[in-house]
């Protein structure tokens, strides 16, 4: 039932996002749930592989390219979800700021913090 949770407020969350940055397009909530589900998916699979590639630049930026990595991710998803678009480069990357940020603010509400 958690995942489950997690998973409409990520939806939720990517719909919010969407509707603050015009150079983001969702078509609707059900293209907000594959979003989550393949983001969700590339962030399990391909991003750690990705971290640990680009190590040495990221200890140089001092994680910063940590941001450009997640850009690509949120652009890679927008070729894999149909009814996802992202105008630019810089979009998807305050797309994924954005989307962080709202889903922190959702996940603290929702969780018991025992």
């Amino acid at each position: 039932m958690k995942t489950f949770i997690n998973w409409v407020i990520s939806a939720v969350a990517i719909i919010i996002a969407a509707y603050v940055l015009p150079g983001v397009n969702v078509d609707g909530f059900l293209a907000a749930l594959v979003l989550a589900v393949v983001l969700g998916a590339i962030n399990a699979f391909i991003k750690p592989i990705i971290l640990f590639l680009t190590f040495p630049i990221n200890i140089v930026t001092l994680g910063l390219f940590t941001l450009v990595i997640n850009a690509a991710l949120v652009i890679l998803a927008s070729y894999i979800v149909p009814g996802f678009s992202v105008a630019s480069f810089w979009w998807a990357m305050l797309f994924s700021i954005v989307l962080s940020f709202v889903t922190t603010v959702f996940s603290s509400f929702g969780t018991d913090n025992k």
